[in-house]
């Protein structure tokens, strides 16, 4: 689904936009995220220079999140008063929440390793929405996030340009 996502996005906006711009964009994608953006960047996609590729999917990976962490429970809690999205919201949530014991547990190392692991259903976005629903205050919440995004990007820069770069480079 990751790769489907990815050409799309250069297929969409190839030749319209910047490899650059296209790298901003999927890094700010859920699904997708950061790592997203530094597989499309690698040898075998866009072809993006490392040093380039990693500062634009941090930042785009990070635009969402103050938004995410101070808006999403008041969304959500609006979304909640509508029938239609009610069941959408409440689904969001308990999947959310089904992931949450080691952030809870262990808060800010939690939601830094939560976010900077590259498995599946896990990332910034995940984290955000988790340490939101937990109550988990910006002022903590943003700074492991911040970490755990660089760690992301420093495993997926080893990924994309170490090893799927030297199969297929």
């Amino acid at each position: 689904m990751s790769e489907a996502l990815i050409n799309w996005f250069m297929v969409t906006l190839g030749g319209k936009v910047g490899k650059e711009f296209i790298l901003f964009l999927i890094s700010m994608v859920p699904i997708l995220e950061l790592r997203g953006g530094l597989l499309a960047a690698g040898p075998t996609f866009l072809n993006v220079e490392l040093a380039k590729a990693v500062p634009i999917c941090v930042i785009g990976n990070l635009v969402p999140i103050p938004f995410i962490l101070l808006l999403i429970t008041k969304i959500f809690d609006w979304m909640k008063g509508t029938k239609r999205l009610k069941p959408m919201v409440e689904k969001l949530e308990k999947k959310a929440m089904s992931k949450s014991d080691k952030i809870e547990k262990y808060e800010f190392w939690g939601l830094v390793l939560f976010v900077g692991i590259p498995l599946p259903g896990t990332g910034a976005w995940t984290g955000s929405l988790i340490a939101a629903l937990l109550g988990i205050r910006f002022r903590k919440a943003f700074p492991a996030v911040v970490v755990g995004v660089c760690l992301a990007a420093f495993i997926m820069s080893v990924i994309s340009y170490g090893i799927i770069g030297g199969i297929f480079g």
